[in-house]
């Protein structure tokens, strides 16, 4: 099983971790593509990222 590094927490569900979408409309230039980090339920601690094509 996956848990997280943190707090140990079992990833059992896909409820046991959120997918943040991260702002990719700030700063300078707007982005073509949308940001995600995805984080421990439990904690919230930052288990990893990826990147989706914006509409």
């Amino acid at each position: 099983m996956v848990h997280c590094p943190e707090c140990e927490k079992t990833f059992e569900d896909a409820s046991d971790v959120e997918f943040l979408d991260m702002d990719s409309t700030s700063g300078f230039f707007t982005a073509a593509k949308r940001f995600y980090l995805v984080a421990c339920g439990n904690c919230g601690a930052a288990i990893g990222s990826g990147v989706a094509g914006a509409m």
